[in-house]
């Protein structure tokens, strides 16, 4: 099983880093498993307290890989060095019990309390019960930062875990039972009344807590009922103070009421009398209606016999007209067929004429036959000719072989010169390439110099004018002018630019440099005098200074931590070189390193330097004229702010050399290029001209060949004609016979056609008779119809003036229904409630009880518009004099007296509701109060017996500032650590850490005699307590905590002084570690005491 990185694990006697495995020779008791650890000091079986802790196991937990530790029933006392995991146990026993990883203060996550490296981890807490020890599991994943719970070794969930727990009274969170190591500064910072509470779920009975929230509670509640009760009685007197101020205002308005309620009843009678008038009318209309409906009936049976002779007559017509359509369809069938006769006559015309035509072709193509063969026998005698009269071909041979020579001689020369052209081509590519390339190296310096320009113009303005002028007037000066010095200097490592700007002037980095005195004068008149710009300008030392060599060498120097003088720091031209050597000694001021600093005063002392640069400091060294003594004084360099910016000139210089020569090169490029192309032009025509001479003396060469072929071609075309022959004899006798039967068929044909004529005559005669019975019929038609139009006009007539009627009904019958609406909405009648033979309103009552005048009947009001609408004048005239009333005044009246009644029965049930709080909390209190009381001074009693055994005063009380205010209720520690002092409240700024941690403690241990929670954990308090308090408090631990009936306690510490009282009772715990731990199949208690015996007889004196 591997150990822990870098630690090697011993067992002991109390708790070992790993497992030890069962051991038959071992005199472990049989209860105890693997690393079980045994007490040093002997001592009797005693049962545990309901709920203490029997053992803890710890698998991959923190420093530990696996670790079984068996706690007693009593005082358990942890010890062991820092790192060797003393708190780990108490880790250990917090999560395993449930808690919150958060409490520990030391991780907030679970998955961080597992060994590095592993990826689960196990804790393990056995309970005692008398029904049976409790085994409680907790698994822990790293990864998911899970936790897998279980009891005796069945899987539950936290909750139940948590309810197990707090059934035993373990209170894991509470500072008064359980203080680790992290919390124990916390518990002096806790408040009077945090101390109380967690006093009282630490040794209180179950129900005290439980009382003192519900004093809280009811406290809160009555607070607020006894608020509610005041405001709502302050409330409810308001309002009665205000309704009878605006009594006599209500009554002023129910006046008005009155009145507005009869113009009410008016104006609800009004639409009702308009209704009636609009009935009436609708009556009187309805009735001339109905009698003009009586014409229009009889004026419709009047037309029947028309209808019915009419609609005879249009079927004797519809029958006329289906027979004149058929005859129509037989006059177009004989017609089609006469049609049809006529087409083919038509067609046998034109076959007899494409005969004729066709004939015709042939005789042509004859004629034109023979005069082709003519023409081609002519064509051949001119060929004859022309080849007879040809002069006979010469040999053109060796002409052509020449000339082929020459061509080929220039078609090289020509290759050659295009080579030429394209070698010259990629070297000017090339070429152009460098170009390009130096361009962008130029560009590039001098955007780094655009920036160093950019800073001079931006911080010195009147000097950058003078810089632009000055390029522009370089020709006015006799010797060389440098621009300022800021310009021209170039840095070799931006580094260290800052030694450089610290040790010259900003005067002079902006000056510029002269070689001649003239040429200043010149500079500044222009400059300073007429353009009116502050600049400056020194001269160069006559006698260059540039390479003048430093008093001392630099490898003498190198020793202390001195790397450069400042002037191999930087490049410039040499006038100014010269200058800053001359003016600022550069060439004898060293710059050194951080290891300079370190040796400061030794180089002060050993190289009388004047002036000494380090990493961040400059030193200025003088030697005093009276003591000859060295005074330095040193300043912080400032950062670097305009030669951060490197230009290398010289290689700018290089660059445009470079770029010269590349422009020399092109131009020589370009001018051979010119002339190959010349020469290869003039290569081209010549070509050209060899060939012309060489195709005509080939064409020459052929023309007899040509000609020969021509004539042979030609006579193979006679004879092609000349077989190609035709009979017009014969083609002539064929045409006629076929025009003779196509003369035959066309005489039977126009037989056909005269019988079809004939027909289609008397078929046209038959439908002209029917033509005019039809013509009699409508005739006939017509005139019955203008009679029935006659009459359909009077119809119209009869029957609009009854749609006029029938429409004027029905708009006043709509108009009725409208008024009938109207007068229901204003009498607040449904639609189908009948309408009362008699409607009455009831005048208002105003809230005194006292009514108005008696009812008025809706039938005694007028029943004429006019008198209706002359009493409604009246009334609104009347009703128009009460000014100056507010509905919202009766309407907040009215509302306020039913909120008065509302308020008051609210307002009685909220005095019983707060008597019966009362009640409760006088129970409550009684309950809860006498018993904290008698707690707390017991608690007082053991605090302030622990203390004067001190020699120091101390005392627990019930504090409260109100005796009303629950949630204020607090304990308060007074202690007194020196006689001449008071009584003072612990707090954390008023006593020192010792006696913060002695208070702390004797306060637990007057709590552990009161205690029934199982167990007790207390983590490192002993560590800022003086010896003398640190024995004291360990003698009272000792004496409380191994008493009869008290609970089981854990004192962790990581030392202890010598020679202290140590109880049968006691659990001394020891947790080694170190790089000799031995290994758990190792250990075997037996073997250690025979060992140790032996040891003893041997050396008996030891």
């Amino acid at each position: 099983m591997a150990t822990p990185s870098g630690k090697a694990a011993i067992p002991n006697p109390q708790a070992s880093k790993r497992a030890l495995p069962r051991d038959a020779s071992s005199e472990v008791p049989s209860k105890r498993k693997n690393s079980n650890p045994t007490s040093t000091l002997p001592r009797p079986s005693e049962p545990f307290v309901e709920g203490s802790i029997v053992r803890i196991a710890m698998e991959n937990f923190l420093t530990y890989d696996i670790c079984e530790v068996s706690p007693g029933p009593h005082l358990n006392m942890i010890i062991g060095a820092n790192g060797t995991g003393k708190s780990s146990i108490v880790c250990a026993i917090c999560l395993g019990l449930a808690g919150k990883p958060a409490f520990m203060g030391r991780a907030d996550k679970v998955g961080f309390f597992v060994k590095r490296g592993c990826s689960k981890g196990l804790v393990e807490i056995e309970l005692f019960r008398t029904s049976g020890n409790l085994i409680i599991t907790r698994e822990i994943d790293v990864i998911k930062n899970q936790s897998f719970w279980f009891i005796n070794k069945k899987p539950v969930t936290q909750k139940i875990v948590e309810e197990q727990v707090a059934a035993l009274n373990i209170q894991v969170g509470n500072l008064c039972q359980f203080l680790p190591q992290d919390k124990v500064g916390e518990f002096a910072k806790l408040s009077k009344i945090e101390l109380l509470e967690a006093t009282e779920k630490s040794i209180g009975p179950p129900e005290m807590h439980r009382y003192h929230c519900e004093l809280k509670n009811f406290r809160e509640k009555e607070k607020q009922l006894e608020t509610s009760c005041k405001e709502k009685t302050e409330y409810l007197e308001k309002m009665i103070q205000r309704n009878e101020r605006y009594k006599q205002d209500v009554e002023r308005f129910y006046e008005r009421k009155r009145h507005l309620d009869l113009i009410e009843m008016l104006e609800a009678k009004r639409p009702w009398v308009e209704y009636e008038n609009v009935r009436q009318e609708y009556e009187g209309v309805k009735l001339v209606r109905d009698r003009v409906k009586e014409e229009v009936r009889k004026l419709k049976e009047g037309q029947i016999p028309m209808t019915r002779r009419i609609e005879e007559i249009e079927r004797q017509r519809r029958t006329l007209e289906v027979r004149i359509k058929e005859k129509a369809t037989d006059i177009k069938e004989a017609s089609q067929k006469c049609k049809q006769r006529q087409d083919c006559i038509e067609r046998k015309d034109r076959h007899i004429k494409e005969l004729q035509q066709a004939l015709t072709v042939k005789q042509n193509e004859e004629h034109d036959r023979q005069k082709r063969i003519s023409n081609t026998r002519k064509m051949i005698e001119d060929l004859q000719n022309e080849l007879r009269t040809a002069e006979n071909c010469e040999n053109l041979q060796p002409q052509i072989d020449a000339i082929t020579n020459d061509l080929r001689r220039v078609q090289e020369e020509k290759a050659l010169c295009e080579g030429e052209i394209i070698d010259k081509q990629r070297e000017k590519d090339m070429l152009e390439k460098q170009k390009r390339s130096v361009s962008d190296h130029i560009i590039r310096f001098d955007n780094l110099m655009n920036q160093k320009e950019d800073k001079l113009r931006q911080r010195y303005r009147d000097t950058y004018d003078a810089v632009l002028w000055l390029r522009n007037n370089r020709d006015r000066f006799k010797q060389r002018v440098c621009e300022p010095i800021m310009l021209t200097i170039n840095m070799k490592d931006n580094k260290n630019a800052k030694y450089v700007e610290n040790h010259i002037s900003s005067n002079d980095l902006r000056a510029f440099v002269f070689e001649s005195q003239e040429d200043m004068e010149i500079f500044l008149r222009e400059v300073r005098d007429n353009k009116k710009l502050r600049v400056n300008a020194v001269i160069a030392p006559k006698i260059s200074y540039a390479d003048k060599a430093p008093s001392r060498s630099l490898n003498e120097l190198k020793q202390y931590g001195f790397f450069s003088y400042l002037r191999e720091l930087f490049d410039a031209p040499d006038p100014v070189m010269s200058y800053l050597c001359c003016q600022y000694h550069i060439h004898e001021v060293p710059v050194g390193t951080e290891r300079t600093r370190e040796r400061i005063e030794r180089v002060i002392q050993e190289t009388r330097l004047k002036q000494i640069y380090t990493a961040e400091e400059k030193y200025v060294l003088k030697t005093s004229f009276y003591s000859n003594k060295v005074i330095s004084s040193n300043t912080s360099l400032k950062v670097a702010q305009f030669l951060t910016v490197t230009v290398d000139l010289e290689q700018r210089r290089h660059l445009e050399e470079q770029l010269k020569e590349i422009n020399r090169k092109l131009e020589a490029v370009e001018s051979g290029l010119v002339t190959l192309r010349d020469m290869n032009r003039h290569l081209e025509l010549k070509d050209n001209e060899l060939r012309l001479k060489k195709k005509e003396f080939l064409e020459r060469k052929t023309r007899k060949r040509q000609l020969e072929q021509k004539i042979s071609s030609k006579l193979g075309s006679i004879r092609l004609m000349e077989q190609d022959t035709c009979n017009l004899e014969e083609e002539e006798r064929k045409a006629s016979t076929k025009i003779k039967e196509i003369n035959v068929q066309k005489a039977k044909l126009v037989t056909e056609l005269t019988g079809l004529v004939k027909i289609c005559t008397s078929l046209h005669i038959q439908k002209v008779d029917l033509i005019l019975q039809n013509t009699t019929v409508i005739s006939e038609k017509n005139k019955l119809e203008a009679d029935y139009m006659a009459s359909s006009s009077q119809l119209r007539v009869t029957e609009q003036q009854f749609v006029e009627l029938d429409d004027n009904r029905l708009r006043l019958l709509q108009k009725c229904k409208e008024l009938m609406k109207r007068a229901r909405q204003v009498c607040n009648l449904s639609a189908d409630q009948a309408v009362p033979q008699e409607f009455q309103t009831q005048v208002p009552t105003i809230p005194n009880g006292h009514n108005s005048s008696p009812p008025m009947a809706f039938q005694d009001l007028p029943n004429t518009l006019d008198e209706i609408d002359a009493l409604l004048t009246e009334e609104r005239s009347r009703a128009s004099c009460f000014t100056g009333l507010n509905p919202t005044v009766v309407e907040e009246y009215t509302k306020r007296e039913v909120e008065i009644q509302q308020l008051t029965e609210e307002l009685k049930g909220k005095k019983v509701e707060l008597d019966e709080y009362r009640e409760n909390i006088s129970q409550v209190k009684e309950r809860w109060l006498n018993p904290l009381k008698e707690l707390v001074e017991k608690i007082n009693e053991k605090f302030s017996h622990f203390f004067s055994s001190m020699q120091c005063a101390g005392e627990v009380d019930l504090h409260t500032e109100n005796e009303e205010d629950y949630d204020k209720y607090g304990i308060r520690i007074r202690v007194k650590f020196r006689s001449s002092t008071q009584l003072h409240e612990l707090t954390p700024h008023h006593q020192s850490g010792g006696e913060r941690s002695v208070s702390t403690m004797l306060y637990l241990m007057a709590l552990q005699e009161l205690n029934r929670c199982p167990f007790r954990v207390v983590d490192e308090i002993n560590q800022g307590m003086d010896p003398i308090n640190e024995r004291r408090v360990f003698e009272m631990v000792v004496n409380t905590a191994c008493k009869e009936n008290t609970s089981q306690y854990f004192f962790i510490t990581p030392k202890l002084l010598q020679n202290l009282p140590y109880s049968e009772k006691m659990t001394v715990l020891f947790v080694y570690n170190g790089p000799h731990m031995l290994e758990p199949n190792r250990w075997n208690l037996k073997a250690f005491q025979r060992r140790r015996r032996r040891i003893t007889f041997t050396h008996p004196s030891q």
